[in-house]
């Protein structure tokens, strides 16, 4: 099992950058694909964003995409959703999950995911 701990959520206005990370920790071996995923009141957990091992392959939603960036050290077991130009839209809790290698018509589905943290919450205001 693979823990994760995500950090760097927050408030700020609309047009604002945010930085969110997410650390594993236990058996990261069975975490070569990594994702961002965000859940607003009401609504159905959707997907943000993956990455594969290397780095090299990245995976959008199509709403973000040219506004965030994902990327991981794996060094420090660690990724990264750099997120500019904010919209209240964004507004959510932001789920970082781990798998083991995933396809990117995978990479998408939460149910291929087994490991994730526990959430942290980013609120853009207008």
């Amino acid at each position: 099992q693979v823990q994760l701990v995500e950090s760097g959520g927050g408030l700020v206005q609309a047009g604002g950058s945010l930085k969110l990370s997410c650390a594993a920790s236990g058996r990261t071996f069975s975490s070569a694909t990594r994702a961002w995923f965000r859940q607003a009141p009401g609504k159905e957990r959707e997907f943000v964003a993956a990455i594969s091992w290397s780095g090299v392959i990245t995976y959008y939603e199509d709403s973000v995409k040219g506004r965030f960036t994902m990327s991981r050290d794996n060094a420090r077991k660690t990724v990264y959703l750099q997120m500019n130009s904010l919209k209240p839209e964004d507004t959510a809790v932001y789920y970082c999950a781990a798998a083991p290698l995933l396809g990117t018509q995978r990479m998408t589905n939460p149910y291929e995911y087994d490991s994730w943290g526990q959430g942290t919450q980013v609120t853009v205001s207008s």
